[in-house]
């Protein structure tokens, strides 16, 4: 059978995050992409099945498909490591600190990449404070989940409480950061730590400048253009930010750094990584490797072809607890 040499592979979607919806269309996108091409491919869903059953029935690789946490954070790949059961995407740390949106930002800041100004913030009181410290537009949001769930673009006092309720319900970690205003764009990136690829650049044009949950996934109102067409030398300087910031998490296998470039000044700043990016039919990534001549299939296998394990040193390989 044409690439059985990947063996039984788990494609792990659903999961119990703010995210599950979504991640049942990457999930979807991905074990279908898989089949296509050969592979034995099953979706396992960890909200419903014990993730003992992995090892149980054979499965050899996993392909993560999960969004957010429980998922994207760490401590599933925390279980496959103790499995031994090598999966996609970054390890246990880089996982669980790229998916606090506050401990990516110190250690960006630390390591001399730019990134908004921002507070963390447990109250609304400490919300309108770093409102008045951060200035209008402010943006708020949950520390730790994506696809802008939770998140408010305060532009008065007056909306700080109604904003902090919103992204405590998600998070009792909530972040309020500097708006910046220009060209919002995105860079995927492939490969290991130390020397990741960076894909070409997606400028993302919203109605209304609102790329929110609904523009991201269920409509087609939103334009995303590749190439950017961003001024020269622009572009390069993007991915060469996105490297560095991939390689000082410790990012591995692939990811998606997004960023704001100022209108006024064009200093491009880091706003988070995303280490389980999308799969849908919306997705970025896959926008991006097809316009570098790489179909969603092939990407699908790429990812597979690079499963790791901390614990093993090296993609692809694999290791058995007894």
């Amino acid at each position: 059978m044409k690439n059985k040499h990947f063996g039984k592979v788990a494609v792990l979607m659903g999961g119990i995050s703010a995210e599950r919806e979504v991640s049942f269309m990457s999930g979807e996108g991905v074990l279908k992409a898989l089949l296509s091409q050969g592979i034995d491919a099953h979706a396992f869903d960890p909200a419903e099945r014990d993730m003992s059953e992995l090892k149980r029935e054979g499965f050899t690789r996993c392909f993560i498909a999960l969004h957010g946490r429980f998922g994207e954070d760490g401590t599933v790949q925390g279980a496959l490591e103790l499995m031994g059961i090598p999966y996609t995407g970054s390890g246990v740390m880089a996982s669980s600190i790229s998916m606090d949106k506050v401990m990516t930002k110190r250690i960006w800041r630390f390591e001399g990449l730019a990134t908004p100004a921002w507070s963390q913030v447990s109250s609304a009181a400490q919300t309108r404070a770093a409102f008045v410290q951060l200035g209008s537009p402010m943006i708020v949001k949950p520390a730790r989940e994506g696809s802008t769930i939770g998140l408010t673009k305060v532009t008065a006092l007056e909306q700080c409480d109604a904003a902090y309720a919103l992204a405590s319900q998600h998070d009792s970690l909530v972040l309020c950061e500097q708006f910046i205003a220009g060209d919002e764009v995105t860079c995927p990136l492939l490969g290991d730590t130390h020397a990741p690829q960076a894909l070409p650049l997606i400028r993302i044009v919203a109605p209304d400048g609102n790329y929110d949950y609904q523009n991201k996934y269920f409509t087609d109102t939103t334009q995303y253009l590749v190439p950017a067409g961003l001024p020269a030398g622009e572009e390069e300087a993007i991915a060469e930010l996105a490297k560095q910031a991939y390689q000082v998490l410790g990012c591995r296998g692939w990811a998606r750094a997004d960023v704001m470039i100022d209108a006024v000044t064009r200093k491009p700043y880091l706003l988070e990584i995303n280490t389980s990016p999308g799969m849908t039919g919306h997705s970025l990534v896959p926008m991006s490797a097809r316009a570098q001549g790489m179909s969603y299939e092939e990407l699908c296998v790429n990812l597979l072809a690079h499963t790791a394990l901390d614990s093993a040193g090296s993609s692809g390989s694999a290791r058995t607890i007894a």
